[in-house]
């Protein structure tokens, strides 16, 4: 993805987040991500229906860098299985430490294929992808 579309991508992300709003239900799982050194602190809402993701949404106050890569995440998680969503976050964490990764997976995730360039924004990417993880490890242990 070239820088230009890289920086829409993720100004559209951050002006205007996909599923920006807490939920309230016992359906939902949530966790919270935060950056104690930062601002971002994220509480997700994740909905699991059948080892399959359902539905995600957030609250939470976060710089650009991690709402964008938030909504980001959202819309490329929201019906994958688990396995599917584990193969796709490998994917974007070996892209952030500049390793191999399969880049037909990431669709607008790409936007952040430089973020290694900038470490200390290189948390602010993968921060709502430590809230997803720590979920599905909690799911996949009940």
């Amino acid at each position: 993805m070239d820088k230009e579309l890289a920086r829409e991508v993720i100004l559209e992300n951050f002006q205007h987040p996909v599923n920006k709003s807490e939920v309230m239900g016992s359906d939902y799982q949530k966790v919270n991500t935060r950056n104690p050194n930062c601002i971002d602190n994220i509480d997700l809402y994740i909905k699991f229906n059948n080892d399959k993701i359902e539905d995600i949404h957030f609250l939470g106050e976060a710089c650009a860098i991690s709402t964008a890569s938030t909504s980001v995440m959202i819309k490329n998680l929201i019906g994958k299985t688990i396995k599917e969503a584990k193969e796709y976050i490998n994917n974007f964490y070996a892209m952030c430490d500049e390793e191999e990764y399969d880049d037909t997976l990431l669709k607008e995730g790409l936007a952040f294929q430089d973020i290694y360039k900038q470490s200390n924004r290189k948390h602010c990417a993968t921060l709502p992808y430590k809230g997803i993880l720590k979920a599905l490890e909690e799911y996949e242990n009940k």
